[in-house]
């Protein structure tokens, strides 16, 4: 049976426990929920996979309670350090070179040879993994899939018993996953996936980043069609229909829909993206055809905010 335990002191030990036994934690970052376990326990990490139905190819960001626990596992170059000292703890994960012996289990790397690595910076995350005293694998706390989870009661409603304890810190304030920058190769430096760390303030310390060229996936959110409702989503709308909910930006939405909620009526992408998968379950739940999005600007936080929109927004592949 699973529990809600508030993420206090006493809750957070229980959680360190329970991950020590090989239990499912999820817990709160600055981003989004995540489902922990230790990075050392296959069987643990196993059930992960298991709890999210999540593709056994698709890799998991191991979460560290400071750079010196990160440097235990993962070559950090000059550029990750440069990084590391910008930005973490914060909404950044580095892809860097996996160290040679060490106790991490394939299946959180996907048997490559590199690992997706961040602080973050939500104080109960970090106190939940220096109380392990171990690195934990979290990938978001809902379906591989489904929308990401920003609350407790977010995954209780997604994973249930598959989980065995949930630590409730209330809403995740960033509300998007950690921007993904794989620097494993010398002399490349590739932006895998935008997140809550806006590309801008990354190439201001390192230069530009590069796309995704193909190869192996390297780390969490690069499938196709993610972060989805159950609803047809559609983009760009700047006029809705009765039988729409609609998932507004800015001060001026069309009128007309059967439900509208406003991402930010100011038009702020930080409050936009702090309220995209909390807004896209509700929107969801009403009895609508589908969920029209009104155009949302690329810059900034927009990048991110828009790249889960077109994921989210893919028609379901056909089983061949």
């Amino acid at each position: 049976m699973n529990r809600l335990v508030p993420a206090d002191g006493a809750g957070i030990r229980e959680a360190a426990r329970a991950l020590a036994e090989g239990r499912l934690v999820a817990f709160p970052t600055e981003t989004v929920y995540g489902l922990g376990a230790v990075v050392t326990d296959d069987r643990a990490v196993a059930r992960i996979f298991v709890a999210k139905r999540r593709p056994h190819h698709n890799p998991l960001i191991a979460h560290a309670a400071d750079r010196a626990m990160a440097a235990g596992f993962a070559w950090l170059d000059e550029r990750a350090e440069r990084l590391a000292d910008a930005f973490w703890p914060g909404p950044l994960t580095l892809v860097l070179p996996l160290k040679t012996g060490v106790p991490v289990s394939p299946l959180v790397t996907a048997g490559l040879s590199t690992v997706g690595v961040r602080v973050p910076a939500h104080p109960v995350a970090r106190r939940l993994i220096e109380e392990t005293g171990l690195p934990v694998a979290a990938p978001s706390a809902n379906r591989s899939g489904r929308v990401s989870p920003t609350t407790a009661e977010h995954v209780l409603r997604d994973l249930g018993d598959a989980v065995d304890l949930v630590l409730d810190a209330g809403p995740c304030p960033v509300g998007l996953e950690s921007t993904i920058v794989d620097l494993s190769e010398p002399e490349r430096a590739r932006l895998l996936r935008p997140g809550g760390l806006s590309r801008e303030r990354i190439e201001a310390l390192i230069g530009p980043l590069e796309g995704v060229d193909g190869g192996p996936v390297r780390a969490p959110g690069l499938l196709g069609r993610h972060y989805a409702p159950r609803r047809p989503l559609r983009l760009g709308a700047r006029r809705v229909a009765a039988d729409e909910a609609l998932l507004a930006f800015g001060p001026e939405p069309p009128a007309g829909a059967r439900i509208t909620l406003n991402l930010s009526p100011r038009g702020d992408l930080a409050e936009a993206a702090a309220n995209l998968f909390a807004m896209l379950r509700r929107l969801d739940e009403a009895e609508v055809r589908a969920i029209a999005v009104m155009p949302i600007p690329a810059e900034g936080l927009g990048e991110a905010i828009n790249d889960r929109l077109r994921r989210a927004a893919l028609p379901v592949e056909p089983v061949a």
